[in-house]
């Protein structure tokens, strides 16, 4: 796929990606998609998430194929630092310290519901990658008001209603060529707008997914912010996050 050049320098993108509903059967046929581990660090996160796909350990995750895409793009981008908002049980977060453990980097992560945070805590640990995970049991969009620091990729999978309120909390924040993504699009019609109606931002739109013909939405900031980002100041405004 071609992109259009810019002459500015000051690129971020924003990825949603809209995917069919998932459920731990429907996963079991894509065991094969999990990465060949590359050291006897990543042996151990791959075995928690061949765990997790065969015990059911994967409520409100995503599929292989768009964690696949996770990985890929924030081991592209050598992202330092990343933000999950909904980490659910831990799955997507495993995904992105598989990229993480190559990068350097951290990953932070943000879950509502006490229970999930818990399993979630303990995937990390079990998998090695503790070390490098901050976990945030709370109302993201509470959290994300204390946020300071340059972010390289944020994945939003929460509450849709909410999907606005997180774009523009985080977007301030986001490096010149970083990543924004976003689940399951279909379901927050508001943030398709946001994006496409940002005048910073150029949309390009294609099908991806292993024969699921799922929609990506890929965003290109032309511009960057007016101010620096730790100048900038937060919405006050914020709502429920249920994942």
């Amino acid at each position: 796929m071609a992109f259009p050049k810019h002459r500015s320098p000051l690129l971020a993108a924003a990825l949603a990606l809209s995917a069919a509903s998932f459920s731990p059967a429907a996963e079991a046929p894509e065991m094969k998609s999990i990465p060949i581990p590359r050291s006897e660090a990543e042996k151990k996160v791959v075995a928690v998430l061949q765990d997790m796909a065969r015990n059911g350990g994967t409520y409100l995750s995503v599929p292989n194929q768009d964690a696949r895409w996770l990985r890929f793009l924030t081991e592209s981008a050598a992202a330092k630092q990343v933000v999950e908002i909904g980490s659910s049980t831990g799955y997507s977060g495993l995904w992105f310290s598989l990229a993480l453990l190559r990068t350097g980097g951290r990953l932070t992560t943000m879950e509502l519901d006490p229970g999930r945070a818990a399993t979630a805590r303990a995937h990390f640990a079990r998998a090695g990658v503790d070390h490098i995970v901050t976990l945030i049991q709370g109302n993201a969009h509470e959290e994300l008001r204390k946020w300071k620091g340059s972010i390289d990729v944020v994945f939003i999978d929460a509450e849709k209603t909410g999907y606005v309120d997180y774009l523009n909390k985080v977007l301030p924040f986001v490096r010149p060529g970083g990543f924004i993504l976003a689940h399951n699009i279909d379901m927050t019609p508001d943030y398709v707008k946001a994006v496409a109606a940002n005048p910073d931002l150029e949309t390009v739109y294609y099908m991806e997914g292993a024969g699921l013909l799922e929609p990506v939405r890929l965003c290109y900031r032309r511009r960057g912010p007016a101010h620096r980002a730790d100048q900038l100041a937060l919405p006050d405004s914020s709502r429920n996050n249920e994942h």
